[in-house]
């Protein structure tokens, strides 16, 4: 043990305490809100006006004005608060948070937020629309698309038979 008045080395600097990894701060998503993107993803801006056809291979989001068609199978369209399209939409996954006039076609989903407009026709696997959002238009609930074409497919379900009639 040490004593204070025992002979020794005066310079008393502590052992560094070896470094700890931080916990991952835990990932916090509000209900009912899409994920941030990933990959690529182009934007038309504010100031912005386009009329014509839109086609891509990368998610879009719109937050001018767009004319005509926009085209991106695979891909996410998101309409901005500022966004106001005058198209037909056919991607994956489409968030209406602007005014949307024209049908929509997404092979995965449609989101109508609370801030949203949209007159027009859908066709989704699925479609969510909130408190507030404002639509007109019909909706057509589609099966979702296989995922592996070609291979394994589920066996159809047999069609229910009529008893003969004598």
């Amino acid at each position: 043990m040490w004593k204070p008045s025992q002979p020794g080395n005066t310079n008393l600097t502590p052992t560094p305490e070896p470094p700890r990894p931080a916990p991952p701060a835990p990932a916090f998503e509000p209900p009912g809100r899409t994920p941030p993107p990933t990959g690529d993803q182009a934007t038309i801006g504010k100031g912005l006006f386009i009329k014509g056809e839109i086609t891509g291979s990368e998610s879009l989001f719109v937050d001018g004005k767009v004319e005509g068609s926009i085209t991106l199978p695979g891909n996410r369209v998101t309409v901005g608060r500022n966004g106001q399209v005058a198209a037909n939409i056919t991607a994956r996954e489409i968030v209406v948070l602007g005014k949307v006039r024209g049908n929509v076609a997404a092979s995965d989903r449609v989101d109508i937020r609370a801030e949203g407009a949209l007159t027009g026709d859908v066709a989704a696997a699925r479609i969510s629309i909130e408190d507030g959002a404002f639509f007109k238009g019909g909706i057509d609930i589609r099966k979702p698309e296989a995922k592996l074409a070609g291979s394994a497919a589920a066996p159809a379900v047999p069609e229910v038979l009529k008893p003969l009639q004598p």
